[in-house]
């Protein structure tokens, strides 16, 4: 196996584990005992790994990346979601279910952006692991995929939480179509544009904008 294909594996599982973990902890810390009750506050990636999402998918990015470019350059994938029963979250007694699931979702992402600043501390501190920058750079992808605000990513619960309720309640209904109105964006509406030579390809442009204040070395 191809050393490039285990650094990105192993960085891609402690990625999406830590990010699945920091959902499951705040929802504890606000009351809400279901994943612990259901194993899912464990740092075992078994209790963690979707078959499409963890493997699948990842296992097909990095293949495709290595035959055409020779090595894996970009990642995403995802784990099973943490179970929340919103009705149980709760500070000092007052339940808001909607405003404190926003916390429990900014937790993901907010854990891989810390993930990421631990790996960028110590390659600015002299570590040379060839690991560690693409492990920057996958958990600053995911960070920012998660916050696309479409439910049911991060981002979508986060701004369902921040509307007003009617407008909330109408943003939460597109929850059914959110990961088909993903793929569409990145996936499928930019493959088609280019064959016609058109260059529409909003997330990963705004993706690559926001990575590419980082230096040379984080696109995707």
């Amino acid at each position: 196996m191809p050393v490039d294909l285990i650094y990105a594996v192993a960085a891609l599982v402690i990625a999406i584990v830590l990010h699945e973990l920091a959902h499951g902890v705040v929802a504890y810390w606000l009351g809400d005992t279901t994943a612990k009750l259901q194993g899912r506050l464990t740092l075992n990636p078994f209790n963690h790994i979707d078959k499409v999402g963890s493997i699948l998918l990842p296992l097909g990015l990095a293949l495709t990346e290595l035959a055409t470019v020779g090595r894996v350059i970009f990642l995403f994938g995802w784990a099973r979601p943490i179970p929340v029963n919103t009705a149980a979250l709760q500070i000092q007694g007052v339940h808001n279910p909607r405003r404190l699931m926003a916390l429990v979702a900014i937790a993901g992402p907010a854990c891989n952006f810390i993930q990421a600043a631990i790996g960028a501390l110590a390659i600015d501190a002299g570590v040379t692991w060839d690991f560690l920058p693409l492990y920057v750079l996958i958990n600053l992808t995911l960070g920012l995929f998660n916050l696309i605000p479409v439910p049911p990513l991060d981002g979508g619960r986060i701004i369902v939480g921040l509307l007003p309720l009617a407008a909330a309640r109408v943003w939460a209904r597109l929850e059914p179509y959110g990961i088909s109105v993903v793929v569409l964006l990145i996936f499928v509406i930019p493959t088609a544009a280019q064959q016609f030579g058109i260059h529409f390809d909003p997330v990963h442009d705004f993706m690559n904008s926001i990575l590419s204040l980082l230096g040379p070395n984080y696109g995707v």
